[in-house]
């Protein structure tokens, strides 16, 4: 998150959808360590990693995600093979854009009360029960 409260986001190559940069850990990375690479391969902006801010489950495909704020320490915003565009969006932006499941991870961090827990179905939230 920048300093003006926009957020960090690409549009995937692979499904034209806007989301959070991410990706899968290297087996000897710590968390941390790869969500900093993740972000500067896919737009090319380096981070600082600040606090886990929520924790995602996909039910459907079995897939966990973790959420980190981060804040930008350098870089030129820039695509990727995985990215057709890079913006710093508005929270508005996030919401009109991004699939209510990719949204929410990004509002979540927003708000300070992480960590949030959270599941869905890959494309709406489940409710916690």
């Amino acid at each position: 998150m920048r300093e003006d409260g926009r957020l960090l986001a690409i549009r995937r190559a692979d499904n034209g959808t806007w989301e959070l940069p991410g990706g899968i850990l290297e087996l000897d990375e710590t968390p941390e360590a790869g969500v900093a690479r993740e972000v500067l391969e896919e737009t090319g902006i380096h981070v600082e990693v600040d606090e886990l801010t929520g924790i995602y489950k996909n039910l459907t495909r079995g897939i966990v995600a973790l959420v980190f704020r981060c804040k930008p320490s350098g870089g030129t915003e820039r695509t990727s093979s995985e990215s057709t565009a890079v913006s710093w969006l508005t929270p508005d932006e996030v919401s009109e854009r991004m699939s209510e499941v990719f949204a929410v991870r990004l509002l979540d961090a927003l708000d300070g009360n992480g960590p949030h827990v959270r599941s869905h179905d890959g494309k709406h939230l489940i409710p916690a029960g």
